[in-house]
């Protein structure tokens, strides 16, 4: 039987530390595709990865207010041309690399392949983009950090893979989240390996 011919692409949103990594080990990334500009599509360009940009003011982000923050914002028309730009290149694994936009429901509904993300905490405990602070306020020992199946609940799809990471007494948000970022780059990018050669299976979502 002959296996699925994948396509990747990687969604980025800041420094690309995961998608330099992705590259450095040489994954097939056929589009990095940002929210902004940003360094991850520095690195795209570099290493001769078509690269697509949507930019957020124009579907109505406002740049003063936050993420969560957004009542003008189109998500919806936002994140069915990111859907349809996936679909029309037959993209069938899509990554998050610290990509930073909540995509809407409708997304999931338009494009037909897998999108995955990783997040810096041992889901379930610690959903949303202050995971590693509220894991320092909960004075827990340990933390990590979580691949998943993304799903139109944030941070709420099955679990590909986990990897935990020891909190030392004096560690801040900062030391913290790097350690966990020493953890993730090596660890997504094998995942990710794995999925394009179909030695790993996802779980049912």
């Amino acid at each position: 039987m002959t296996k699925r011919a994948h396509r990747l692409a990687v969604l980025v949103s800041g420094s690309g530390t995961l998608l330099e990594h992705m590259i450095s080990e040489g994954l097939p990334i056929d589009r990095v595709i940002a929210d902004k500009p940003c360094q991850g599509l520095r690195l795209a360009e570099d290493a001769d990865i078509s690269q697509e940009t949507f930019y957020r003011e124009y579907w109505g982000w406002d740049t003063s207010r936050k993420w969560d923050d957004q009542p003008g914002f189109n998500r919806e028309g936002f994140s069915v041309a990111i859907a349809n730009c996936l679909s029309d290149r037959k993209i069938t694994i899509a990554a998050m690399a610290g990509f930073m936009t909540i995509l809407s429901p409708k997304f999931f509904s338009v494009f037909e392949g897998v999108l995955i993300n990783i997040h810096p905490a041992l889901l379930p405990a610690f959903k949303g983009e202050k995971a590693v602070q509220d894991a320092l306020d909960a004075g827990v020992k340990i933390t990590g950090t979580t691949i998943h199946v993304a799903t139109p609940e944030l941070d709420a799809g099955p679990i590909i893979e986990q990897e935990a990471v020891r909190v030392m007494d004096d560690d801040t948000v900062d030391s913290l989240h790097e350690r966990i970022k020493q953890v993730e780059r090596p660890l997504y990018a094998g995942v990710l390996r794995e999925l394009l050669d179909e030695t790993r299976i996802l779980p049912p979502h």
